[in-house]
């Protein structure tokens, strides 16, 4: 029904194109460095493997998982998942991406408060995913504007999870980045500007979700608060 809105598409157009770029730039930059082999010699499996060691994070696990770019890191039984291209191959963009996720392990393991934060949003972003869509239909539908805007509100987790998420994932990056250059596992400008790619591509992928999360929240903001209007 909403899709069919010339509204709808005048908000998230941009945002499918913003999107779209974002995927493309990721997927080009993993392309390009996943086919330069570090100096070092070290697949991603045996990159986090040292930089867990590193940084005393015994209780966490290396497993490699299926899937391309499938790389995350499951703090509820302190698994780090390699995709079989990272956790095998000795690439730059392999070692950025296990670096990458023992970041999130390292945040973990300190009580990073917004990974926290996330991490309890969770359960609330999944019911509001759904039951927002719901509210906000049976509210139109039924014109209970009330019933309405709680679903902009439920919905809204949506897009305060996004918000908490990006400055989580930077702040992955750049302990990734430290991590890299201190073990020793990435010399040289080139080998640097290789992970800086690969790490800054990965973090126009979060906002472009973002950016997506509020046009649709703004979308559906404008749809409710013009329920007044069109009922006179």
């Amino acid at each position: 029904m909403l899709y069919f809105d010339v509204n709808y598409w005048v908000y998230m157009i941009p945002a499918f194109i913003l999107m779209l770029v974002a995927q493309y730039f990721v997927s080009s930059t993993y392309r390009r460095w996943s086919q330069v082999r570090n100096r070092s010699q070290m697949t991603g499996a045996e990159a986090a493997q040292r930089l867990i060691r590193a940084g005393g994070l015994y209780d966490v696990r290396v497993e490699a998982v299926s899937g391309r770019m499938t790389d995350h890191y499951d703090p509820r039984q302190k698994v780090l998942r390699l995709s079989q291209g990272v956790y095998q191959t000795s690439s730059v963009a392999s070692v950025a991406i296990a670096a990458h996720e023992l970041g999130h392990a390292l945040q973990d393991q300190e009580g990073y408060f917004l990974l926290r934060l996330r991490s309890a949003m969770i359960p609330a972003v999944n019911i509001g995913s759904t039951l927002g869509w719901v509210f906000i239909l049976l509210g139109l539908v039924l014109q209970w504007t009330g019933l309405a805007w709680l679903g902009v509100i439920v919905f809204s987790a949506g897009a305060l999870f996004a918000l908490a998420t990006l400055p989580v994932e930077l702040n992955a990056s750049s302990r990734a980045k430290k991590l890299l250059v201190q073990s020793g596992i990435i010399v040289g400008q080139d080998e640097q500007r290789g992970v800086n790619s690969m790490l800054n591509a990965a973090a126009f992928t979060y906002i472009a979700a973002l950016l997506t999360s509020i046009m649709q929240l703004l979308y559906f903001t404008s749809l409710v608060g013009g329920m007044g209007g069109r009922r006179r």
